[in-house]
Order: C-alpha cells, then sequence, then structure tokens
C-alpha cells in the first residue's frame, strides 16, 4: 500500500512540474478544459461526447510523455546532437498528431457523423 501511495505523489508532483515549468503543458491543459466543457453541454451524442473527452484526455497525456522525453534528453547533455533532435522532434510529432486526431472528431462530430 505504501508504494502505492507514493507513486501518487510522484503523479502529483509530475503534474505539478509540468504545469510550473511546461507552457505548451498549460496551454493543452487549457484546451482540453475547454473542449471537455464544450463536450459536455453541445448536443452532441454520447459516443462523440465520450470520444471528444478521451481524446482531449490523451492529449494531456501526449504532452506529460513528450515533457517527459525532452527533460530527459535535456538531462543528458545541453550539445546538439541529431538522435537527441530526432528524440525531441518525435515526441513534438506525437503532439501534433493527437491535436490533429482532435480536431478530426470535433468536425465529424459538429457535423454529426458521430
Amino acid at each position: 500500500m505504501k508504494r502505492i501511495i507514493n507513486a501518487f505523489f510522484y503523479s502529483l508532483h509530475g503534474l505539478a512540474a509540468a504545469w510550473r515549468d511546461e507552457a505548451a503543458f498549460r496551454q493543452i491543459v487549457l484546451l482540453a478544459v475547454a473542449g471537455i466543457v464544450a463536450a459536455c453541454f453541445l448536443p452532441l451524442s454520447a459516443t462523440a461526447r465520450v470520444l471528444l473527452i478521451g481524446a482531449h484526455g490523451l492529449t494531456l497525456i501526449v504532452e506529460l510523455l513528450n515533457s517527459a522525453v525532452e527533460a530527459a534528453i535535456d538531462r543528458i547533455g545541453e550539445e546538439r546532437h541529431p538522435l537527441s533532435k530526432k528524440s525531441k522532434d518525435c515526441g513534438s510529432a506525437a503532439q501534433m498528431v493527437m491535436l490533429i486526431l482532435v480536431v478530426a472528431l470535433w468536425v465529424t462530430a459538429l457535423c454529426g457523423g458521430i
């Protein structure tokens, strides 16, 4: 049980660090809050609502993982290296793909497709 409690507090510390140190995370949180509130109040199907809320939740997860990758790469060293660039670029690309998915889901939901 102690391990579970410790893990919970480590997670809270991670969320606090991301909020404090990562402007992109704060932007994604605000986007997610706005999207989730909109999904709850717009006249959408239950399926659309669940998909939109889930997708916004995934944007937060992807941004946390992207921030973790960036922090680990920066910890290794500040010098430029092709593998460091590739790693950071892939993390950024993951978030871009997720945001494109969110936009596609919103367009589909608002057009009555789901």
